[in-house]
């Protein structure tokens, strides 16, 4: 038996970037149409997510180093030495944030990006972590902090789903439809760069300013571009990478190679590059494909996507030390609960119990089917009540899922 199961429930960070319902939301604009949403729409602001204060620590005494920023100016991305120098005493690092440098570069107009907020910002790793689940989709979250009158890139589209969250300042969006519906990611806009600069000098589906507290939804090839009005601009570009149906034919390929008919070499002695010579091979191949692809269960695509998910989705943090704590002390009145937004894979024989991570399997005693099962439904459950084992193969288990990061306590 083979179960993929992600914890977690709700849409409670999806309704931080809407207005309307999930429902609607999926239905019109996800993967569809751009979605302009007013701060008085949604009842709050950003800066709980980041602020102007938090951009000053996270350059200024957080050690950053690149890639976790950059700067560019009018569409050009500035050479690291602008912004960076070497970490000092202690530090054998030559690319840290140099805070004075940052400054000058930012007095002449450059743009702040932070990047990978969604790893080194606490609020945006559990607010990512929380979008993530939501969305079934892997998360990024980087900060554009834009001097008053600046624009850091030209019109230009990206290869995945865009929430703009405007946290300060004003920021004039203009907003053109594709050229490239849906562009995979070997298909950036670098590719198509006269077609987009002549599909942005016609006019704009939206121009808006926005205002602090506004939200902007972006499907994955929509034109745009982004001035700072009369103050310095921070917005969050929260990126959604989306599971594609190419990538489905992707992980389909890759099981294709496991008939041996399909990996048998073409002729020798002939001109391959021949159509005439070819045809009679690629018809072959696509029955041969045809019937591979037909026997391939979904069952064995899903397990593939999975492991996809969970290299590029994070569940919510957990601190070792206070899990090996937590392990220690466990008493049988404690209550555990599956990590939150976990992506597990639970298996199980005639001979044992597997909880399939992404780097590691544990593996357990079929008696203690029973209580993983139970705590997989992301119910919080007592020690005490772990169903199928006795008290101390229960408190056994406990500490081994609070060891191995499965469960904490709730």
């Amino acid at each position: 038996m083979s179960t993929e199961i992600g914890s977690g429930a709700g849409d409670a960070a999806l309704r931080r970037c809407i207005a309307c319902s999930s429902d609607e939301f999926a239905r019109g604009h996800w993967g569809r149409a751009p979605l302009l949403t007013r701060s008085a729409e949604l009842g709050r602001d950003f800066t709980d997510l980041l602020s102007a204060a938090a951009v000053d620590e996270l350059v200024s005494e957080r050690g950053l180093r690149t890639p976790f920023l950059r700067m560019a100016k009018e569409g050009t991305v500035l050479a690291q030495a602008r912004f960076t120098r070497g970490g000092g005493a202690g530090a054998s690092v030559t690319d840290q944030a140099a805070d004075d440098k940052v400054l000058a570069a930012m007095a002449d107009g450059a743009t702040l990006v932070l990047q990978a907020l969604h790893r080194t910002w606490p609020p945006l790793v559990r607010f990512a972590t929380d979008l993530a689940g939501e969305l079934g989709h892997p998360v990024q979250i980087n900060a554009y902090v834009t001097p008053p009158e600046n624009q850091g890139f030209a019109a230009h589209y990206d290869v995945h789903d865009v929430f703009v969250l405007q946290v300060a300042g004003r920021k004039r969006w203009t907003i053109h439809e594709p050229v490239v519906l849906d562009p995979l990611d070997n298909q950036p806009w670098e590719n198509h760069r006269a077609e987009v600069s002549a599909r942005a000098a016609e006019a704009p589906v939206i121009d808006a300013v926005l205002e602090p507290g506004d939200a902007l939804y972006l499907p994955r090839g929509t034109i745009h571009s982004a001035v700072a009005q009369g103050e310095t601009s921070i917005h969050l570009t929260v990126g959604v990478h989306p599971i594609s149906r190419y990538q489905l034919v992707r992980q389909l390929l890759d099981l294709a190679q496991d008939d041996p008919a399909l990996r048998a070499s073409l002729p020798m002695g002939v001109d391959l590059s021949d159509p005439a010579v070819l045809a009679d091979e690629l018809a072959d191949t696509v029955r041969l494909l045809h019937e591979r692809l037909d026997a391939i269960a979904p069952a064995d695509v899903a397990r593939r996507v999975g492991v996809d998910l969970m290299r590029r989705t994070r569940p919510e943090p957990i601190g070792p030390l206070a899990q090996l704590d937590a392990a220690a002390t466990l008493t049988p009145s404690s209550v555990l609960r599956l990590r939150p937004r976990l992506r597990i894979r639970v298996e199980s024989d005639e001979q044992e119990l597997r909880l399939v991570l992404l780097d590691r399997t544990h593996r357990l005693s079929l008696e203690a089917a029973d209580a993983v099962k139970a705590l997989m439904t992301g119910a919080s459950v007592c020690v005490d009540e772990l169903p199928g084992l006795d008290g101390d193969d229960r408190l056994e288990l406990g500490r081994t899922l609070l060891r191995a990061g499965v469960a904490v306590l709730a």
